[in-house]
């Protein structure tokens, strides 16, 4: 029996590319994800890490074979994926493994609406049945009908409108922000917020998409990454208060 035990948690899969994730175990969790979620499609969306484009597409294969489709969202980061699951009210899979380190990467899911799923509510049930898929025990070319097909969906102008309606600081003085991201998926929401019109200075610090992390890991809560962005702050937190008091935002 194959057992994922050591990459399903609580609320998401996460595990260490390739030894304990991979393209076939994507394939796997993303057909007992169709099974047990239902619905007429599956929002998909993956972050820089190097081998998350291989491990979506595995996924969303997976997704197909059960006569489910696709939207493919590509390249977004976990709250866009959220927005899509929302606006859309589709089930969703992000791949991330967020703050972990660049070996590693997982999956985020939610029902639809953006509904959280746990080992509790779903979630344990994708796992065993993956389990099955992989072993053998169960087969999982055994849906009858045509497959699902696959759409991509550029869904960032749509979500940059979204914020810009939910966080409307129309008519306010323009507010001076140090945003570090680390590499990651803000070097591509950000710039695409500011367009909306947001009256905001932002100081960008790492906005080019890299995977490997070359400036420092992807956890904002260890002492390497806080030391970043601190020169750049006006109102720096003292270094006494971190990492217990300390809150990592910049604004003047």
């Amino acid at each position: 029996m194959a057992d994922l035990g050591s990459i399903f948690k609580a609320y998401d899969v996460r595990g260490v590319i390739p030894d304990t994730f991979n393209a076939g175990i994507a394939h796997a969790i993303g057909a007992a994800f169709a099974r047990v979620v239902g619905g007429p499609a599956v929002v998909v969306s993956h972050d820089m890490r190097p081998s998350s484009p291989e491990l979506a597409r595995a996924f969303a294969d997976g997704v197909t074979s059960q006569g489910v489709d696709v939207v493919f969202a590509g390249l977004g980061s976990t709250d866009l994926l959220y927005y899509g699951s929302g606006s859309l009210d589709l089930p969703g899979a992000m791949f991330t493994a967020s703050h972990n380190p660049a070996e590693y990467n997982g999956i985020k899911m939610c029902r639809a609406g953006a509904a959280p799923i746990s080992a509790e509510t779903g979630l344990a049930d994708v796992r065993g049945l993956a389990e099955d898929f992989l072993s053998g025990a169960e087969d999982p070319n055994a849906h009858e009908g045509p497959r699902g097909t696959v759409t991509e969906r550029d869904l960032l102008p749509g979500y940059a409108d979204y914020l810009r309606q939910l966080v409307d600081l129309t008519g306010s003085r323009p507010l001076r922000v140090v945003v570090d991201a680390g590499n990651g998926m803000g070097g591509l929401t950000v710039p695409a917020v500011l367009e909306q019109g947001l009256p905001l200075d932002v100081v960008p610090l790492y906005f080019e998409l890299d995977g490997t992390f070359p400036n420092h890991p992807a956890n904002p809560w260890t002492p390497t990454t806080w030391s970043t962005s601190r020169p750049r702050c006006v109102r720096p937190a003292p270094t006494s208060a971190w990492p217990s008091t300390a809150t990592p935002t910049a604004a003047s």
